[in-house]
């Protein structure tokens, strides 16, 4: 029986790896358009199109860029919550010496980056970005591991996985808690109540899915009506879901199914074409911007130091236990994958500042950081790699 359940499992993460690999390319072609597009003498139009707005009356969303951030992005933080909760329950997190090796490496991973950015942005209100380097995204780090394909083992692949989902975790809580706006307490507790309804729903066996999602749509729109970002929503319901008995289980497993292609092959490309639309001139390739010098630093040094070193150290310690498949170099090729940070950290830009010289030297710096780890990753992994298996 254990043995059934581990070879599900192992299916599950081999079909999210692979949806993840395939949506990681499509990011990078989407974001090199959108590039493209914005020094182009289609610019105005582009942007247009990004920004164009309508008004309503129920304070949702009014442009095609605030859509996809703060409604469509929603679905892929239900994708993210499902996956953490699967792992807590059956996958890597389930085992306690497992689990601590991903763990302490997202730590690690979280509060190196953000020191350095304060260092560079101590006395600024720029400080507001340090969850910025924090984050680690997992469909462009997937992508550049999946390259290699089956030449790097099956548990560093699962180490990156987990540790970017953990490193999400942690990015989610950083969200909620430092990047609310005025919050609201009527909406709140509405919010509240219906967490409460979805919980106690968990207790009926009989309770269709078609309720969930109609009580996922209430519990969105009350997060976004109370300040606090609604992209919490989509893990709030996640974590909701229920998953007693087969029966119950198979609503999370309907739901991620019915999502996943969609979050991966249009929802994220659309939100780096829209993301990205930046104009690369003398202020956003400022490198000496301390904005800059923060993320470049915290993603570029700070990510593989801290994943790495609190990975080492919890392992000598015996805190946690390295894979014995994995190699010194190997664990230090996923810690510089690591700092990959463009989709979560966009998001976090987006939400850390407001004006448009702070937010494109951030997405610039994002963009060239990412780029950079991605190619140096690469390269120590595939170095790695046993002379046998290169050929």
């Amino acid at each position: 029986m254990e043995k059934k359940t581990s070879l599900k499992v192992s299916g599950i993460f081999n079909y999210f790896f692979q949806n993840q690999q395939s949506s990681g390319i499509l990011l990078i072609l989407f974001t090199l358009i959108s590039l493209i597009l914005a020094n182009s003498a289609y610019n105005s139009n582009y942007q247009a199109l990004i920004h164009c707005s309508t008004n309503n009356n129920f304070h949702l969303p009014t442009t095609l860029l605030d859509w996809i951030n703060e409604g469509f992005m929603t679905l892929f933080f239900v994708l993210i919550g499902i996956e953490i909760k699967r792992e807590i329950y059956e996958g890597e997190l389930k085992n306690r010496k497992n689990a601590m090796l991903p763990l302490l490496g997202a730590i690690g991973g979280m509060i190196v980056p953000a020191v350095i950015y304060i260092i560079f942005n101590l006395n600024s209100p720029a400080i507001n970005g340090a969850g910025i380097p924090m984050a680690t995204d997992i469909a462009f780090a997937i992508a550049v591991l999946g390259l290699l394909g089956n030449r790097i083992p099956l548990a560093l692949k699962i180490f990156l996985t987990a540790l970017a989902i953990i490193d999400d975790l942690g990015a989610i809580i950083i969200i909620a808690i430092f990047y609310g706006h005025g919050l609201q307490l009527n909406w709140l507790l509405m919010s509240f109540g219906i967490c409460l309804v979805m919980f106690f729903l968990n207790k009926n066996e009989k309770t269709s899915i078609w309720i969930y999602i109609l009580l996922g749509l209430l519990l969105w729109y009350c997060v976004l009506q109370s300040g606090i970002h609604a992209s919490i929503s989509g893990v709030l319901f996640a974590f909701l879901l229920p998953r007693g008995n087969p029966k119950q289980l198979k609503i999370s497993q309907q739901i991620e199914l019915v999502l996943n292609k969609p979050v991966a092959f249009l929802i994220l490309p659309l939100f780096a074409a829209t993301n990205t639309a930046l104009s690369l001139n003398s202020n956003s390739l400022n490198f000496n911007n301390p904005i800059s010098l923060g993320i470049l630093g915290g993603l570029l040094i700070g990510k593989p130091l801290g994943i790495f070193g609190f990975s080492y150290l919890g392992s000598k310690l015996n805190l946690s236990s390295i894979s014995s498949k994995i190699s010194t170099k190997q664990l230090f090729g996923a810690s510089v994958l690591g700092g990959i940070g463009f989709t979560m950290s966009i998001f976090i830009t987006n939400l850390a500042f407001s004006e448009d010289n702070n937010l494109n030297i951030g997405k610039v710096s994002i963009l060239i950081a990412s780029s950079i780890a991605a190619i140096v990753g690469y390269f120590i992994c595939k170095k790695s790699i046993p002379k046998s298996l290169l050929k």
